[in-house]
């Protein structure tokens, strides 16, 4: 999920929102002030409903942050890279680069997050007793209580045994420990929320179709979210177990064509780019790769600008390839390969090009390890 602004850094990890967030948090301020509170308060002003109700959502979703960073926190502490925060329609998510080491690592790393939303739980709650007691029991109140609440729910579903939430993470660990088959484990978790993702749209659809309500179309679209992340993710276990043990040497295309930088994209269209039937083509300096041009970069040049354009104002700079070691394990190299717009990744040694990895390389990777086991 990619951020539509950043709002900074929170504990050195960038943070980002995407507009999507708009949409939830408009929900819950207009569902605080033109209904929860009116009904449970009556006789205040609009105003105050108002003003209540966009308070209770923005430390709802400061909340949601805290949540998200402590899995962050976690994640560093057990060696991996954290690229980023981005909160969205269905909550958070920390953008976590490789895997857990251990079945204890992705315990306190999952672990961590509803823990501490609990904790926010408990926290607001002992305010609104406190309010209680003092004979508070206003909108001031009401807005403390639904926070507790909401913070306590959350922790709850977080922590339901289903990928992609918190809970399903707990559970791979749990299977991962006991059968020491992390891609096993994974699977499981990914049905388990494939299983939950079901139920929550019947769940949603029947309440729909009783008459509760448009939460239960909320419901139904959270279930559908389910399914398709759960369903990448279980994708993504088998890719990863069916690529275990490979390396990168196995799969690349060995001394791929190369151009110079210099070239136009005239000359690459008419010359290279029909003769070699190659839909990517690595840029090099005496063997070494200082670009990658792509057909889908060389399509957003006007044709009347093809002849005065070369391919090293349109590629893929050298800061921003990706390259591998004949040696490395492809899986290794696929989170890597994900992040990059182009999907594919140079491979090097000694600083010069031996070969190229693209999606069809992994493809073929991946059924001939189908077809062997």
């Amino acid at each position: 999920m990619r951020a539509s602004f950043r709002l900074g850094r929170v504990a050195g990890v960038p943070v980002g929102v995407n507009w999507s967030v708009l949409v939830i948090f408009a929900l819950i301020a207009w569902g605080l002030a033109a209904n929860q509170f009116p009904r449970s308060y009556p006789d205040r002003s609009p105003v105050g409903y108002a003003l209540a109700g966009l308070a209770a959502a923005v430390v709802f979703f400061v909340g949601l942050l805290a949540h998200e960073v402590s899995h962050a926190v976690l994640a560093k502490r057990n060696g991996l890279t954290v690229d980023g925060i981005t909160l969205w329609l269905f909550g958070g998510v920390a953008e976590l680069r490789g895997e857990p080491r251990d079945p204890g690592a992705e315990l306190r790393i999952a672990g961590v997050g509803p823990l501490v939303s609990l904790l926010l739980g408990a926290f607001f709650g002992a305010i609104a007793a406190l309010l209680a007691l003092a004979g508070q029991d206003g909108l001031l109140f009401g807005a403390v209580a639904w926070l507790a609440g909401i913070n306590v729910l959350l922790a709850i579903f977080n922590i339901l045994p289903a990928a992609p939430l918190d809970g399903g993470r707990l559970l791979r660990a749990a299977v991962w420990k006991a059968t020491g088959d992390r891609a096993r484990a994974s699977v499981v978790a990914a049905r388990a929320g494939w299983v939950l993702g079901v139920l929550l749209i019947g769940l949603g659809l029947w309440q729909f179709l009783s008459g509760v309500g448009f939460g239960g179309l909320w419901l139904a679209l959270i279930g559908w979210f389910l399914i398709g992340a759960a369903g990448a993710e279980e994708r993504q276990a088998r890719t990863g177990s069916a690529l275990r043990g490979v390396r990168v040497g196995d799969v690349m295309t060995p001394q791929p064509q190369t151009a110079s930088a210099e070239m136009t994209v005239a000359d690459f269209v008419d010359h290279y780019l029909f003769a070699y039937r190659h839909s990517a083509l690595p840029l090099t300096e005496e063997g070494r790769p200082t670009g990658l041009v792509t057909v889908d970069r060389v399509r957003g040049v006007p044709a009347e600008r093809r002849a005065s354009t070369t391919l090293a104002e349109v590629a893929c700079r050298a800061d921003q390839l990706v390259l591998a070691q004949t040696g490395e394990q492809l899986n290794d190299l696929l989170p890597r390969l994900s992040e990059c717009a182009d999907g594919r990744a140079l491979v090097v040694t000694d600083g010069q090009l031996v070969g190229i990895v693209s999606p069809s390389d992994i493809s073929r990777a991946v059924q001939h390890s189908t077809l062997r086991a």
